[in-house]
């Protein structure tokens, strides 16, 4: 008998000070739960209430972890427009920022300052 495959999510929340934590997972129930209670050390514990204002499934961890380090790299406004859905927004936004020469802290590389902590 073969399980069923696993899904694994990328998720943005709002904390109670209107701060943004983004975050994966492979339980998305459980880890909302545990970001409520204040079980997840870090940003969140302090900032409860949090709101779940976004997420997307993946295939594979590796997907939504790189998801969740391109959203990370983000300016506020583009997360902003995620949130809302404005993908012409977050377009305009996308442009901007390379037309501005800045780089790019999107690129989804997961080889550089990996922690275990970071995949709790």
């Amino acid at each position: 008998m073969v399980g069923a495959p696993m899904t694994f999510w990328a998720y943005l929340l709002r904390c109670a000070d209107n701060s943004f934590y983004c975050g994966h997972t492979d339980n998305l129930e459980m880890r909302m739960n545990q970001h409520q209670a204040g079980q997840i050390e870090g940003h969140t514990r302090h900032r409860r209430p949090v709101a779940l204002v976004w997420s997307q499934e993946f295939p594979t961890r590796l997907e939504a972890l790189e998801a969740e380090r391109r959203i990370k790299g983000w300016t506020r406004a583009k997360k902003e427009a995620l949130v809302c859905g404005d993908w012409q927004e977050m377009s305009r936004l996308a442009r901007n920022r390379q037309v501005a020469g800045r780089p790019s802290t999107s690129s989804g590389r997961t080889d550089v300052g990996t922690r275990a902590e970071d995949h709790a």
